[in-house]
């Protein structure tokens, strides 16, 4: 997928099993899933004054790897290569372990994430399209900051 991530998204991911909030709980009771938060960072609004306060807190599921960028419709051979790293390190290689993907709705984020996954040879991916805003509805939700190893990874260049 390319273009923007905001729009109407499909109701299936070929080869991942769609999910609802209930069940994402359910998962999290019993399995202990990688959960994989790829909303994009908040950016500072335009017309601020200088010198006017923000601070963006990016809230997301509880236990979540937050991977922003990883859900963009174009990732580069050293972004790929950083996220497949990064991924096999949270799921200690295991192709098995359950893994859920989100962002918000109507994100292409987590679809993007969730083929990737598949393509990889992840066996449980789960997608969850109603993000973070379908979550916090019924659950608590946590305060989070940017997965430090894949912030370190190198940037792409994709669409630059």
């Amino acid at each position: 997928m390319a273009g923007g991530l905001h729009s109407y998204t499909p109701q299936t991911l070929a080869g991942a099993t769609v999910v609802d909030a209930g069940e994402v709980a359910k998962l999290i009771e019993e399995h202990k899933p990688v959960l994989l938060d790829v909303s994009e960072i908040d950016r500072k609004p335009a017309g601020l004054p200088p010198g006017g306060l923000w601070f963006p807190i990016h809230r997301n599921i509880a236990g979540s790897t937050w991977l922003p960028g990883s859900g963009e419709g174009d990732l580069d051979a050293a972004a790929q290569d950083a996220l497949k790293a990064r991924v096999a390190d949270l799921t200690g290689g295991d192709l098995e372990r359950p893994i859920v993907t989100y962002c918000h709705p109507d994100c292409w984020g987590s679809w993007n994430l969730g083929k990737r996954l598949v393509a990889l040879g992840y066996r449980k991916v789960h997608w969850f399209p109603w993000g973070i805003e379908g979550w916090q509805d019924g659950h608590d939700t946590a305060v989070s900051r940017p997965d430090a190893r894949w912030a370190a990874r190198p940037k792409s260049t994709v669409g630059q």
